[in-house]
C-alpha cells in the first residue's frame, strides 16, 4: 500500500512542477501540450517582413480593384436614379435578399433579375464550382462526396420536385435561394461566398437543368 501512496505523490508532485500552483506566475513560455495552431508561419497584421522590397508585411489593395462579389457602381448613391449593383451581398429584408415574401418562401426570380441566357450560363457557371461536388453535374445528389459516404444532398430531379403541390420532394425558388445563403444540414452556409445575384442565378440554372430533364425524360435516380 505504501507504493500506492508514494506513486500518487510522485505523480502529483511532477503535475504541480510541470503546470505550477494556481495563480503562480512565471517568465518561463508555459508547456503546451496542445498548440491550436498559435504558432503559424504567417505575417501579422503591421508586422514587417524582409520578403518585400518596402519591407511591410500588409500589401495594399491592387489598384482600381474591388473585393470579390462586388461591382463598381455606375452613377453615385446621391443620384435620383440610383440603383444599387447587383453583385452585392444581403442588405434587406425583401425578397430579392431573402428569398421570402412575407413568412413564406416566394417563387419565381425577382424584379431585380433578368432570365436570359446570361444569367443561366452565370448560374452553370457558379454551381459547378460551389455546388456540384455535392449534388452532382446534373443535380442528381450525386456529386464526388457521394462516394465518401455524404448520401444526404438534395436530389433535384426526384418524383415531385418541381411540382408544388407536393411538399415532401418540392422546392420553391426562394426556399433554394435560403438553403444557399444559410445552409441546411450538412450544407453550411455559403452566404458570405455567394453574391446575392448568384444565388439566384444558381436557382435559375437548377430550374433550367429540371426542365431539361423533364422535357427529354432522362433518368437521373
Amino acid at each position: 500500500m505504501k507504493y500506492f501512496f508514494l506513486s500518487y505523490l510522485f505523480v502529483a508532485a511532477i503535475v504541480v512542477a510541470a503546470f505550477g500552483t494556481r495563480g503562480s506566475k512565471s517568465e518561463l513560455p508555459p508547456l503546451e501540450i496542445f498548440q491550436d495552431m498559435d504558432h503559424q508561419a504567417k505575417v501579422k497584421y503591421q508586422a514587417k517582413s524582409d520578403f518585400f522590397a518596402d519591407g511591410l508585411g500588409g500589401r495594399r489593395p491592387v489598384a482600381n480593384s474591388v473585393p470579390m462579389g462586388f461591382e463598381i457602381p455606375g452613377k453615385p448613391a446621391s443620384s435620383p436614379d440610383y440603383k444599387p449593383p447587383h453583385y452585392g451581398f444581403t442588405n434587406g429584408l425583401d425578397y430579392y435578399n431573402t428569398g421570402k415574401i412575407g413568412d413564406y418562401y416566394g417563387d419565381g426570380l425577382p424584379k431585380e433579375v433578368a432570365a436570359d441566357k446570361a444569367l443561366l450560363e452565370r448560374g452553370e457557371r457558379q454551381f459547378n464550382i460551389n455546388c456540384a461536388i455535392c449534388h452532382g453535374d446534373s443535380g442528381n445528389g450525386k456529386g464526388i462526396t457521394s462516394k465518401y459516404g455524404i448520401m444526404t444532398a438534395f436530389n433535384f430531379h426526384q418524383a415531385g420536385s418541381m411540382d408544388p403541390a407536393n411538399p415532401g420532394a418540392y422546392r420553391a425558388d426562394g426556399a433554394i435561394f435560403d438553403v444557399i445563403t444559410h445552409g441546411k444540414g450538412l450544407m453550411g452556409s455559403y452566404g458570405g461566398n455567394i453574391a446575392v445575384h448568384d444565388r439566384w442565378a444558381i436557382v435559375a440554372y437548377i430550374r433550367a437543368m429540371q426542365v431539361a430533364v423533364k422535357e427529354n425524360n432522362v433518368s437521373v435516380q
